[in-house]
């Protein structure tokens, strides 16, 4: 472990000091608001109510997955998965939930409020299917906000953390299959969500081609990390044959030699494992920390999967109330529910991500938490859109999911298209320069996410084209 990392494990505790006294914040402040309000029916009230409440929300999510991530973290230390594997598959699936649970209920409220407000009517089959269009764009919205966000402002977040926590090596090091492989997976699975978007509608079917392309994306990573374990070791006997610490150039040559490639982030971080097991301080994750890290459950078989269970249940419930949240803020505002979800459902749901990349990034796992990332985003579009896409499917008949109003695509559908690849396309090359994030790099990627933040904000003006 290294110095910068040590410092980190003891300022474990921060972030949940923080994160109570910003919910009994929000919470207090929620009450404040709703006794001002007092059946008045203010507009403003009821907006900053609502924001407040969506902000209890978040920090809900953040706690029901953090102990789903602890959980899911011990399976894959069982499991021996490599930091880069189980950040795109584990770690993705835990932080990932919300995007999954808020696009079920987007279309399961949708047609089902629509059922309720026109109960046997004759036309009630073309209604329910322009509600459950209507509820995938909010889907679509979210899952798309949450890949840009993840794709952008975690790794910068995580490069911004590491430049003022670790000044031994003050930036985000990525290994050279990170990029290659999850990058240029999400950017395929990206470029096939486009090409869907291009159409005037989706297909059930649809959903299981992006389900499909998921589990070919898992076989790889199940050969990746079986080719891992073997470079890995190979590795750890030549650091271990060598009297001292070589140079990370000398090492990267060495195992070219021997027919292996590897990067220089990859190096440090098993020197770095070395290190720790010499001093007999890397010890695996035995307990979850529950609210607010307050309290630890001790981790084996059967906590484990009580701990997976109860934590989706309880994401479920809380996602519910951040749709119901954001479908009141549209109607507030009076504007599209997709502008609202792009950012207000996208970056609550966003929140455990965010924070299991930063972690795994100050324990010096850097293509943990880029990976994390971009399986985060893999899972987003080929899971959190298709299971959603299937269920309003089966709930309208079977029938297409139009992404038309008016015989135009939907407000926001068009540029959304356009900034995804571009922002995709522009963050890729920042990463794969020199496999590194740093400080100056980071605050321009800040600056991406900006501009669409800016585009959804026109967009609710009116300005969607």
């Amino acid at each position: 472990m290294t110095d910068g990392a040590i410092e980190d494990s003891q300022a474990d505790g921060r972030p949940g000091r923080m994160g109570l006294a910003l919910g009994g914040l929000f919470v207090g402040l929620w009450c404040v608001l709703w006794l001002a309000d007092g059946g008045s029916g203010s507009r403003s009230l009821m907006l900053a109510r609502t924001v407040a409440e969506v902000c209890i929300v978040s920090i809900v999510i953040w706690q029901v997955c953090d102990p789903f991530a602890d959980a899911a973290q011990w399976v894959g230390e069982k499991l021996h998965l490599p930091g880069s594997i189980r950040g795109a598959t584990l770690d993705a699936v835990a932080s990932s939930m919300p995007e999954l649970f808020a696009g079920l209920f987007f279309v399961i409220l949708a047609v089902a409020d629509a059922a309720q407000q026109h109960p046997g009517n004759a036309a009630a089959a073309d209604i329910l299917r322009e509600a459950g269009a209507a509820g995938f764009g909010a889907t679509i919205a979210t899952c798309a906000g949450s890949a840009v966000y993840n794709m952008i402002l975690i790794p910068a977040f995580c490069a911004l953390v590491i430049s003022f926590r670790r000044p031994s090596r003050p930036t985000i090091d990525i290994e050279d299959e990170v990029v290659s492989r999850d990058g240029l997976w999400f950017l395929m699975c990206q470029i096939l969500l486009i090409w869907f978007l291009f159409e005037e509608q989706m297909m059930w079917w649809n959903g299981v081609v992006l389900i499909a392309v998921y589990a070919a994306y898992i076989g790889l990573l199940y050969t990746d990390a079986r080719h891992h374990r073997v470079k890995k070791a190979v590795l750890k006997d030549h650091l271990s044959e060598r009297s001292g610490e070589p140079r990370v150039r000398e090492v990267i040559l060495a195992m070219k030699q021997q027919g292996l490639r590897v990067s220089a982030a990859f190096v440090m971080k098993v020197q770095d494992e070395l290190r720790a097991d010499g001093a007999g301080t890397d010890q695996p994750h035995q307990t979850a920390g529950i609210f607010f890290g307050r309290f630890q459950v001790p981790l084996n078989g059967r906590s484990v999967v009580i701990i997976l269970t109860v934590c989706m249940f309880l994401a479920a419930a809380a996602c519910w109330r951040l749709v119901e949240a954001t479908r009141q803020t549209a109607a507030i505002l009076d504007v599209p529910d997709f502008f609202v979800a792009v950012i207000l459902a996208a970056a609550s749901s966003s929140v455990p991500d965010t924070l299991l990349a930063v972690g795994a990034a100050r324990r010096g796992d850097d293509s943990g938490a880029v990976s994390n990332a971009f399986g985060s985003n893999i899972f987003d579009i080929c899971i959190c859109l298709s299971i959603p896409l299937l269920v309003n499917s089966w709930l309208t008949g079977w029938q297409p999911v139009s992404l038309l109003q008016n015989g135009a695509p939907m407000p926001g559908l068009a540029g959304l298209r356009v900034l995804l690849a571009s922002l995709t396309v522009v963050n890729l090359i920042i990463m794969w320069h020199r496999r590194q994030i740093t400080r100056m790099k980071a605050v321009f990627m800040c600056g991406l996410y900006v501009v669409f933040v800016g585009y959804a904000v026109l967009g609710a003006m009116g300005f969607s084209g």
